[in-house]
């Protein structure tokens, strides 16, 4: 890897760039609406949560969406207790089923942005400037080698088994926490 390819980094972190590529927003909207019909705001609400707080959508974005898709007849439209709530169509289930490789992309990457959310969680304070030093220590060590690959591989092997020993702790502190659940369940 080239450090100074600046690029490669692109879409890491909350805000970087469009969280939508062309004609993603639509799909998107699709899938949720297949999954239960909804009503504009309930739609976006529930693509934000999708997205794990990455993604903020806006009546501007949303709604002319959904309009597209009735116009398009992949969606109907039915008058609830005054909302317009969107269902999904015959037509819009024949899109959503031939294009649902490009919506797990969207959803895994919304799965993948919305782990960024967590920086804004209180308990994430603690470790926000270890977590910050440990990045700056690894970039300072690669650019300071000018990216010499053996240095280069060293760095990611440290960092990827630090990542292996963290994902195995949190595996075991979710564990921890559904056995007191279960017990709490059980008294």
């Amino acid at each position: 890897m080239d450090p100074r390819r600046l690029a490669d980094f692109a879409g890491i972190g909350p805000g970087s760039g469009r969280f939508f590529g062309t004609g993603e927003l639509r799909l998107a909207l699709l899938a949720l609406i297949a999954e239960q019909p909804g009503h504009g705001y309930e739609l976006m609400s529930r693509l934000e949560k999708r997205c794990g707080g990455a993604y903020r959508p806006s009546a501007g974005a949303v709604y002319p969406t959904l309009q597209q898709l009735d116009d398009e007849g992949l969606a109907t439209l039915e008058i609830d207790s005054g909302r317009k709530v969107f269902h999904i169509s015959p037509a819009g289930r024949t899109e959503v089923d031939q294009h649902r490789e490009a919506i797990a992309r969207i959803w895994a990457r919304a799965d993948e942005r919305g782990e960024w959310g967590l920086f804004g969680d209180p308990d994430a304070a603690e470790i926000i400037k270890p977590v910050l030093r440990l990045f700056k220590a690894a970039v300072s060590v690669v650019v300071h080698a000018h990216g010499d690959p053996a240095v280069v591989d060293q760095v990611r092997a440290i960092l990827t088994d630090t990542t292996r020993e963290l994902q195995h702790l949190k595996t075991d502190v979710k564990r921890r926490q559904h056995r007191r659940r279960r017990g709490r369940h059980t008294e």
